[in-house]
């Protein structure tokens, strides 16, 4: 089981979330359509292709025009992602009138995106709200015919690998469980018969779809771990048909329509409008970019943010990326620091050729990876490569703020020319007692930057620059390799798995393990 997983780990890690549930969702349709072939579904598999069509042409089409109409970057990715979830949760249906309820639900969810917004953050799951309208205007509702036993298997063998992605399992686990709690309680209050209901949930209902693509949605969900499980058990003790208010029942859009109201109170959204101040080489083949916001935001140190950088030729990795920031909220400006390779993705480059005319879009401010809130926890950061980045955050505002804290750094990099934010980290060595430790790899020749080994971050050392490292609490930065080489570590120390903390970015997808270029930078204004 355990290689297994590995093998679909190591798939999934090259493709991007949203990259992704396009596939799943595409995916399903095809499914679907053989399934209708071989008449274990009650549509014609032209009419499932001829509705994908529709909604996917009139989502992308609207799309263009609501984003021309408000100068907002386009991004053809989440168009088609929510055209494929309404050829889902529609009753295919390519006859007149059904398809000018295809195109009134595709114009619904474009222009909720842009219209039910916030600070210029759309409020609702573009495919829920645009039903949940149909049904309570011209009463058009959707059938959510994906939920049915034939598509079980493969709903659930997608969406398991979805939510392993983007580590929202807990968040899945704690709707599924209200979900069917609830429908075991419902049932129990009004006399009907209890298992018969939740095999309806389980096998013919659209519950895991719900669950594994719209529940999980990071524009529209809280982004703490935490409040992303009430937020789950919310959608989920809604989600029965059983639930009602007076004569008003309701719907597994409803449920997550109110979901998203939860979501938007207890953790608001943001969107950043940005241009670029500077570009400055913080190591070997790193880049600093400094941005200035278009407005006052507040964040907490360590945390991270999607990044939409429109650009032409666009490859399989999309127009999107999670970074985390590697500014101090006590700092004005907005910074990132980004690792370039050979070779690398359309997105990088387009980053590395942008100036202070390009637009760029930062939104949806999320993270667990923050500092504990009881300053007398001994800590230890333990950074590989560009995983340095929220620790310069973190330090930069224990710095600006003068608040001492026990912290050892171990940070691990290939050379000292690969050492990034070198300065800020000596200068809380001397103000607030940080213990940086620098682990270079790959010195042929001696060191000279103080308090350096020529070798990676083994148990010894840690033991050695950490007598108390059992007390400690760990938090670890870095490719997904050097994450788990330092879990194993940890554990071979007796470090208790709760004592660790682990950055994460649901959007990742690593950069080919090419050789690095150098890159042609000057440390100035662009």
């Amino acid at each position: 089981m355990n290689s297994l997983l590995k093998a679909v780990d190591k798939l999934v890690d090259g493709i991007t979330m949203y990259r992704l549930l396009l596939y799943y969702l595409g995916g399903l349709l095809l499914i679907a359509g053989g399934l209708s072939a071989f008449g274990d579904l009650h549509y014609r598999p032209l009419s499932i292709a001829l509705s994908t069509f529709i909604l996917v042409t009139a989502c992308w089409v609207i799309n263009k025009v609501f984003a021309h109409l408000f100068a907002a970057p386009t991004n053809s990715e989440s168009s088609i992602i929510t055209a494929l979830i309404l050829a889902l949760i529609i009753t295919p249906n390519p006859t007149p009138i059904g398809i000018l309820f295809l195109v009134a639900a595709s114009g619904l969810a474009i222009a909720s995106k842009y219209l039910l917004a916030i600070n210029k953050k759309h409020l609702f799951n573009p495919a829920a709200i645009a039903v949940a309208l149909t049904a309570l205007g011209p009463q058009q509702s959707a059938s959510w015919w994906v939920g049915t036993s034939a598509m079980l298997p493969f709903v659930l063998l997608g969406g398991m690998i979805m939510t392993r992605k983007i580590h929202r399992e807990r968040m899945v686990i704690s709707f599924l469980a209200s979900t069917f709690g609830a429908t075991m309680l419902y049932s129990w209050l009004s006399g009907a018969n209890a298992i018969t209901n939740l095999h309806h949930m389980i096998v013919s209902s659209s519950v895991f779809f719900l669950g594994f693509v719209m529940l999980t949605e990071p524009l529209t969900s809280p982004t703490t771990a935490r409040k992303q499980a009430w937020y789950g058990v919310l959608v989920g003790a809604l989600l029965p048909p059983q639930a009602h208010l007076f004569n008003f029942y309701s719907s597994p859009e409803l449920a997550l329509v109110a979901g998203n109201i939860f979501s938007y109170l207890v953790s608001p959204k943001t969107k950043l409008f940005l241009s670029l101040r500077q570009k400055v080489r913080i190591a070997h083949n790193s880049v600093d970019f400094i941005f200035t916001p278009d407005r006052k935001f507040k964040y907490k140190p360590g945390q991270y943010m999607e990044w939409t950088l429109p650009h032409s030729k666009t490859d399989a990795r999309g127009n999107r990326r999670y970074f985390t920031m590697a500014s101090s909220p006590t700092e004005a400006d907005l910074r990132i620091g980004v690792k370039f390779y050979e070779n690398g993705s359309s997105f990088k480059q387009a980053l590395l050729d942008m100036d202070r005319a390009t637009p760029i879009v930062a939104s949806q401010i999320a993270g667990d990876f923050v500092l504990p809130k009881d300053k007398t926890k001994k800590l230890v950061f333990i950074a590989g490569g560009i995983g340095i980045t929220p620790f310069r955050s973190m330090v930069k505002y224990l710095l600006d703020t003068n608040e001492p804290r026990t912290i050892t750094m171990l940070y691990s990099a290939r050379t000292e020319a690969d050492i990034a934010y070198k300065p800020v980290f000596e200068a809380a060595r001397q103000a607030i007692g940080l213990k940086t430790i620098y682990a270079l790899t790959g010195s042929k020749t001696p060191l000279t930057t103080p308090y350096s080994y020529g070798a990676s971050i083994t148990a010894e050392l840690i033991k050695e620059a950490i007598p108390d490292y059992g007390e400690r609490f760990y938090y670890i930065s870095g490719s997904n390799a050097m994450v788990v080489a330092m879990r194993a570590i940890l554990a071979e120390l007796g470090v208790h798995p709760r004592q660790i903390k682990v950055d994460f970015f649901p959007g990742y997808a690593p950069s080919p393990p090419t050789s690095p270029k150098a890159l042609e930078l000057e440390n100035s204004s662009s």
